[in-house]
């Protein structure tokens, strides 16, 4: 009795050690394959486009002069009509074109001024308005200001105010392509890195869409837009 008692004894030890073998085999196979997933590369992908802009805003500014207010607000009138003449002429519809009421001063009302020294007491501003999507047709014309100027129409030039802007309106019709290559630019990337450590790419963990971003290309030329995305994203890799 007391052998067979020891023999079952033997027996369920050599069970427990076999089973604690086994046991310390599959929790260090699952701590491999843990610490595997836990490999990742995290790389970023561009994608750039140059495109035309296909809005125009043109303020046009142009400034009068006079003693006599009558007379000013007489010279406003005649001289946006040529304007908006020249404009139509250009083949500008009355739906692109904003006419602002002139912004009149009286110099000698102001207290920093020494009315002896005004030449003309009264002086406006006024802006006339394009909003349109012939752009080429509008940057076309602005190199024909100079028959408004042969009329005795003083332009503004291009400050702050009075400044040209272009935009690109086209954005959702582009982004499904520059995000795909974004997306591929980061896997050659991250394939690359992979190949240079001895490794396999794996699956995305992680990625993210960078903000869309719409600039001039440069200073000399405002009608042609740069636009840029940058995408992150996160790769597995595996030996």
């Amino acid at each position: 009795m007391n052998n067979q008692r020891v023999i079952e004894a033997s027996i369920l030890g050599v069970l427990l050690c076999a089973g604690m073998v086994l046991l310390g085999y599959f929790l260090s196979t699952g701590a491999l394959r843990v610490k595997g997933l836990d490999r990742t590369v995290t790389v970023k992908g561009l994608s750039e486009r140059e495109v035309p802009s296909d809005v125009a805003i043109w303020p046009i500014r142009f400034s009068e002069a006079e003693n006599d207010l009558g007379s000013l607000y007489a010279l406003v009138e005649r001289h946006t009509g040529a304007i908006l003449e020249f404009l139509k002429s250009n083949d500008f519809s009355e739906d692109e074109i904003s006419v602002s009421p002139p912004a009149i001063v009286d110099r000698q009302a102001q207290g920093y001024v020494d009315a002896n020294k005004v030449k003309f007491r009264f002086a406006s501003n006024s802006t006339i308005t394009i909003y349109t999507g012939k752009v080429d047709a509008a940057r076309q014309a602005m190199g024909k200001l100079i028959e408004l100027g042969k009329q005795g129409i003083v332009i503004g030039g291009q400050e702050y105010e009075a400044k040209t802007e272009y935009l690109y309106t086209k954005l959702n019709a582009i982004k499904p392509e520059m995000v795909e290559e974004a997306t591929r630019t980061a896997r050659q990337v991250a394939e690359k890195f992979a190949k240079d450590s001895n490794s396999r790419l794996g699956k995305i963990k992680t990625a993210q869409q960078g903000q869309f971003t719409i600039t001039d290309r440069d200073s000399s030329t405002p009608h042609i837009k740069k636009v840029r995305v940058v995408s992150t994203v996160e790769y597995y890799l595996s030996d």
